[in-house]
């Protein structure tokens, strides 16, 4: 797998070659095209964004798209990031806000045509672990019929998609929001070898599920293969409220093997270290 690494401002971190087909972990991708000006007008879809809360989002099923053109300001290529969980209403009854025959219907290559982008990808569908978060909304969407609002934005070096991501190996997301998991909810954690801990905030389904929510957490550690020196997989029911509230904007993350996404914990980043 190809190393793809974001920057956030001087920062160099590892995030998240399109190609135009379908893969059994991850979403569709469009093909690679050097970035072109003018600035996409995507690139201000955050500008007013507003502050809001969202609650019961356990278990909901989301989407992510990320649309990659330069910014002027910065000469940077900058991904603007859209959810579609974050529509007040949307999850309420079906807690599904990624329809699957309307994600396979989102045409990459034609949002790049569109919207003058470097590159287009797509995260997911996954499944949201969190009870609640707070975060700025900008801009509403719309894919192939599905609405997701600005929620956020990556720096990277290329056009690659967010799946070619390396697994076990920190990214940086620039984000103002937080995330809550409530006393008594089961969470999936990653140790490092370094005692950093990661709490599972995605699990990954995609457009091929390998695994059901339940049956992964079930299997625990026995699930992976890949799992580097020193590095352990843990379940644990919350004996207190975990919120996670990253320093400076700046969540912390890595992908596992399976692409499912956990967000550091502990000092800088959490209220402890679960």
């Amino acid at each position: 797998m190809k190393n793809l690494k974001a920057m956030l401002v001087s920062t160099a971190l590892v995030a998240t070659t399109l190609t135009a087909s379908l893969s059994p972990s991850f979403a569709q991708e469009s093909a690679a095209a050097p970035a072109v000006a003018p600035e996409s007008v995507l690139m201000h879809d955050g500008d007013g964004a507003v502050y809001k809360r969202f609650t019961g989002m356990h278990q909901v099923r989301y989407l992510e798209i990320f649309l990659a053109g330069r910014e002027a300001s910065s000469g940077k290529l900058v991904a603007p990031t859209y959810n579609t969980m974050f529509i007040e209403g949307a999850y309420a009854a079906s807690k599904d806000t990624a329809p699957q025959a309307l994600v396979e219907g989102i045409d990459l290559a034609q949002l790049k045509k569109d919207y003058n982008l470097a590159g287009a990808s797509l995260n997911g569908p996954k499944i949201w672990t969190p009870d609640w978060s707070d975060a700025d909304i900008g801009k509403v969407r719309e894919f192939n019929g599905i609405k997701a609002p600005w929620v956020g934005k990556m720096y990277m070096d290329n056009a690659g998609p967010v799946s070619n991501v390396t697994s076990y190996k920190p990214m940086v997301f620039v984000r103002k929001s937080q995330l809550g998991w409530n006393k008594g909810t089961t969470v999936m954690i990653l140790d490092d070898a370094d005692g950093n801990t990661y709490v599972m905030k995605g699990f990954q389904q995609g457009l091929k599920p390998q695994h059901t929510y339940a049956q992964f957490m079930a299997a625990g550690q026995s699930n992976f293969k890949k799992l580097p020196e020193g590095w352990k997989f843990r379940v644990k029911t919350l004996d207190k409220d975990l919120i996670e509230t990253p320093e400076n904007g700046q969540a912390q993350l890595v992908a596992d093997e399976f692409f499912n996404v956990y967000d550091k914990t502990g000092p800088g980043m959490s209220n402890y270290k679960p």
